[in-house]
């Protein structure tokens, strides 16, 4: 792909880092977008490629960036004391106006610790950091997403929210620890995501689901659905009273091992959702004298036949039988 830059638009060492940006192949894409130099010479560039104009707000009023040729790049002189740390932007795209805050104005979120322990195999809350993750910065809410990708050239986040182009959120490469993260301010809970990696050797692209996502769109699509940590209020307090009192090894324990997709059906053969099928087996088993539910996979998976025998979300339930809410009311109820 040839790409003419104005040449006096950017300094002579920016023009490689700027065409790896435009071809999605780079590590690092703080090193140009975002806030950069001091006093006179600092400068905020932000990258919308679909972009007709790109405007930044500030004190009530809207100051134009500069486009830097047909690149995509806008750029804008000033700094963080002209514009404050994170401006509120906004870009038009025909008749649409879409206001946004720039994720790389951002500093790196992950601590050299935590990376350290992660690198060295000593981490254990790694389920608590990877994936997608409700998160705040100085004072903005947004989410973070972070991901181990060691083979990548460059990774992207991708989803509806920017038309599923590797382009416009490339993700920061930690070194030789393998884990990429970006945090986007404003994402939204349901939003879709996937994470488009380029590989360093073969240069092949790929988009894939987030393993460590907490909860994905019904099959047959895999996209992973971020969402925010739901309040659930628990009914379980005279449970877990009776529990502590309970003489459990020498209580007589009958389990009823079930599959949820199979054990019943509505009439017209659709699925049981989890607040349904909460009354229906609770009620069934304890009937039948069992005193305890032994649920076959529940965790996210692509092909009903399975019966969930090949994971691909470790870290969410299926949302066949509903949302996950729903499926905190399942258990909760039993």
């Amino acid at each position: 792909m040839t790409l003419n830059l104005p040449q006096s638009s950017l300094s002579s060492s920016r023009q490689q880092d700027v065409r790896r940006i435009l071809n999605a192949r780079h590590h690092d894409p703080f090193v140009v977008l975002g806030m950069h130099g001091e006093g006179n010479s600092a400068a905020l560039t932000v990258f919308r490629p679909h972009a007709d104009s790109v405007w930044i707000t500030h004190d009530g009023q809207c100051t134009q960036l500069k486009q830097i040729g047909e690149s995509g790049l806008f750029t804008i002189e000033g700094g963080a004391d002209r514009w404050g740390k994170h401006p509120l932007m906004m870009e038009r795209i025909g008749d649409t106006e879409t206001r946004f805050i720039d994720p790389y104005t951002f500093w790196p979120q992950l601590s050299e610790q935590w990376l350290h322990q992660f690198h060295q195999q000593e981490c254990f809350d790694a389920h608590h950091v990877l994936g997608a993750r409700r998160w705040q910065v100085d004072d903005i809410t947004g989410t973070r997403f972070v991901v181990w990708a060691p083979n990548a050239e460059r990774v992207s986040v991708v989803g509806d929210f920017n038309q599923w182009d590797g382009r416009m959120h490339p993700m920061r490469s930690r070194g030789h620890s393998g884990v990429w993260e970006l945090f986007i301010p404003g994402f939204e809970a349901g939003a879709l995501y996937k994470f488009e990696i380029r590989n360093r050797q073969s240069g092949a692209v790929v988009i894939k689901s987030d393993p460590y996502a907490r909860f994905f769109e019904v099959r047959p699509n895999s996209a992973s659905r971020y969402c925010d940590p739901e309040v659930y209020q628990w009914q379980d307090d005279l449970w877990l009273q009776k529990r502590a009192k309970a003489d459990w090894l020498h209580n007589p324990h009958s389990i009823y091992e079930v599959h949820l997709g199979s054990w019943r059906r509505q009439e017209n053969g659709d699925f049981l959702d989890y607040r349904e099928l909460a009354r229906q087996l609770v009620s069934y088993v304890k009937a039948m004298g069992f005193t305890h539910i032994e649920l076959l996979p529940i965790t996210e998976f692509p092909y009903d036949g399975s019966w969930g025998y090949q994971v691909t979300g470790f870290f969410a339930p299926t949302s066949r039988f509903g949302a996950i809410n729903d499926f905190k009311y399942f258990v909760d109820h039993c």
